[in-house]
């Protein structure tokens, strides 16, 4: 049976809490700039502008990894795309933004964000189903592709060898929440499902900013880079994440590494980004100009060389979102 949790009230008692709060506070500060950005054709970045998501000349609502990627893309599509001069970015959580930004009207720090972006783009084409039953978005393409790595302290000071090490009872999990992080509500769960190991690892709950399994398990409050400041800290052991995640943290000089899931539980084979114009979006024509550069050789060897796996000449085709 799963379990629903808003909050256990035992924090004080487990082992390495006391710091839970100040992991959540310290991630959200370190990834604070980077989710909501506009990017000046001048080169010239602007942080948590969230007014310019109703006026900028592009306004782009993306999964939340893809953060790293941004600054080099950018600079590249409007270095080709002079005449757009600004363009928002936003890249946090797909669930968090088709939920609370698209489908209701949503703030971010006090202030109301457009819930007509340009583009919007999701780890999962569920998401873009949605909005399709919906009649606000017709067409998509797939773009790129990632996979499930653990992330573990430098040096691997635990020894973790692989994805069944996550049943171990002796490893503190820092895992991404199943309520609003695609990267695990659609993957995660399916590896650990398919290794046999879910209800041990997770106790079935359904909850964010908690303790799955008191002391063993922690949940993020909303975004998997939470984990690594866990792992920099001593809360946690080991933590699932993108692989992108790990290449980015070691590029950065994080003392952390990455432990390879092998296929097929890395979800490889499954994890294809979406992306799709938005029907009510106020620059079309900027939209489609994206989407067609998307599929270029220098946007896709930009995804590649921060980690992730380029798409098909059949993928970066525009295609009907299927509605059932």
């Amino acid at each position: 049976m799963r379990r629903k949790i808003k909050c256990l009230g035992i924090l004080a008692a487990v082992p390495l809490v006391l710091l839970a709060t100040s992991a959540v506070q310290g991630a959200g500060k370190a990834g604070q700039g980077h989710d909501y950005r506009t990017f000046h054709a001048n080169d010239k970045i602007v942080y948590g502008n969230i007014a310019d998501s109703y006026k900028a000349d592009l306004v782009m609502y993306l999964a939340g990894n893809q953060f790293m990627v941004m600054e080099d893309l950018m600079k590249d599509f409007q270095a080709r795309h002079p005449d757009i001069k600004t363009v928002y970015v936003e890249t946090i959580p797909p669930g968090q933004i088709l939920k609370g930004q698209l489908l209701k009207q949503g703030t971010i720090e006090g202030q109301k964000t457009a819930r007509n972006p340009d583009l919007f783009a999701s780890v999962n084409l569920g998401h873009l189903k949605k909005l399709a039953a919906k009649g606000m978005m017709d067409q998509y393409i797939i773009y790129t592709h990632n996979k499930l790595e653990l992330m573990v302290a430098k040096g691997n000071p635990k020894h973790i060898k692989g994805p069944m090490d996550l049943a171990r009872d002796d490893l503190v999990k820092s895992l991404p929440n199943p309520l609003t992080e695609g990267i695990f509500k659609f993957y995660g769960s399916r590896m650990l499902k398919d290794l046999g190991i879910h209800q041990k690892v997770t106790g079935g709950a359904q909850c964010k900013s908690c303790w799955a399994v008191p002391g063993k398990t922690w949940f993020t409050s909303r975004h998997h880079r939470e984990t690594p400041y866990r792992i920099e800290h001593g809360q946690a052991d080991v933590g699932i994440v993108w692989t992108t995640e790990v290449a980015y943290g070691k590029s950065q000089g994080r003392p952390i590494e990455g432990v390879a899931i092998p296929a097929p539980h890395n979800m490889q084979a499954k994890v294809g980004y979406a992306i799709g114009a938005m029907n009510s979006g106020r620059n079309q024509d900027n939209a489609k100009r994206f989407l067609a550069y998307l599929g270029t050789d220098a946007a896709q060897n930009i995804y590649s060389k921060h980690g992730f796996i380029k798409a098909s000449a059949e993928e970066l085709t525009l295609r009907q979102i299927p509605v059932k």
